[in-house]
């Protein structure tokens, strides 16, 4: 196995087990406050505690299970919604695909962070809403890139083959086509992931992310914006929390061929 895939795996690994293991592997209720409010790194305390007293290690840990949520689940929802409409787009042509191309022109011409905005200031920032709203945001780069694979694989002698034996678009599209674009797509899965925990924490910034008190690493990386010269470790323990995650996905999607 490649070692940087081997590498983003157990980064990936290692959040999951984190968000599965964090009652056990917690400190403190991550929810709880506490008179120690901005206290820097101690055995009591391994990461500090937050303005409210709340424990930033049992947070972030915590915040794994809302950010892998979010992540994968809108990394679930776009490809549902890409992979069919990609396909179809470049197997069938015609006025199909250029439908399917003009209204995925349309989203990726608006900033997918400045959509995911919009949307969630219109229905609400819920946990639900935001895996829906980043899986309906990032679709399109799924869609065009399928497309784009479809096209090339339906011009494929073993697929002109297909059709001249009479076979059934439908048939051909599962048994010669997708099998093709199950690697493209596994990549663009996980470099989706990384991309929805990206975004939902710079929503959540922006303070349109997971309503408190529930731990989120964009809500606590803003908590902490404004204490950075007292107690950094408030912002920098999630915000490496973010990294860590964002950058396990994008090695797995990067090295998948």
């Amino acid at each position: 196995m490649n070692s940087v895939r081997l590498v983003g795996i157990s980064v990936i690994f290692t959040v999951i087990a984190m968000a599965i293991f964090a009652s056990l592997l917690a400190t403190h209720d991550p929810n709880k406050s506490s008179l120690d409010f901005l206290q820097g790194a101690s055995t009591a305390h391994w990461f500090g505690t937050d303005d409210l007293g709340r424990d930033i290690y049992s947070r972030v840990l915590f915040g794994a299970r809302t950010s892998l949520f979010v992540g994968i689940g809108a990394a679930i929802v776009a490809t549902l919604l890409g992979v069919p409409i990609g396909i179809a787009a470049g197997y069938f042509g015609g006025k199909v695909d250029v439908l399917v191309v003009q209204v995925i022109d349309l989203f990726i011409a608006l900033p997918g962070l400045v959509l995911a905005l919009i949307i969630t200031a219109m229905v609400g920032p819920t946990l639900i809403n935001l895996m829906f709203i980043l899986g309906f945001v990032m679709w399109p780069t799924i869609a065009r890139l399928v497309r784009g694979q479809a096209l090339g694989i339906r011009e494929s002698v073993f697929v002109e083959a297909a059709k001249a034996l009479g076979g059934r678009s439908s048939w051909i599209i599962w048994v010669h086509i997708w099998p093709n674009l199950l690697r493209i797509v596994a990549a663009q899965f996980a470099i989706t992931v990384s991309f929805a925990i990206f975004t939902s924490a710079s929503l959540s910034f922006l303070g349109l992310g997971v309503p408190p008190p529930a731990p989120d690493w964009g809500g606590m990386v803003r908590t902490g914006f404004d204490f950075l010269s007292v107690t950094p470790l408030v912002s920098l323990a999630p915000g490496g929390a973010v990294a860590f995650t964002v950058f396990g996905f994008y090695l797995v999607g990067s090295t998948i061929e």
